[in-house]
């Protein structure tokens, strides 16, 4: 993350909860793609994986863990 992103987060964390999750929602949908088939396709991935864990195929990690492998980040639990 750029230090320009670093500190939009750091101000956009600021905010209340309805108006970090008003601008979490349209930056959500400024990634929505122009593809028509993409609804689908991740309505078919989302049910592979249910199944996945349904059958013990694989294990969910807690989203702290699942965070600091994406993003590098240290263990914040009040963020969870």
């Amino acid at each position: 993350m750029t230090s320009h992103a670093k500190k939009l987060l750091h101000e956009a964390l600021q905010l209340a909860p309805a108006e970090r999750e008003a601008l979490a929602g349209k930056l959500f949908d400024s990634l929505e793609t122009d593809d028509p088939d993409a609804e689908a396709l991740w309505q078919v991935e989302i049910q592979h994986r249910i199944a996945e864990l349904d059958q013990s195929k694989v294990e969910p990690i807690p989203w702290g863990e699942a965070r600091r492998l994406i993003f590098g980040e240290a263990d914040d639990s009040a963020r969870d």
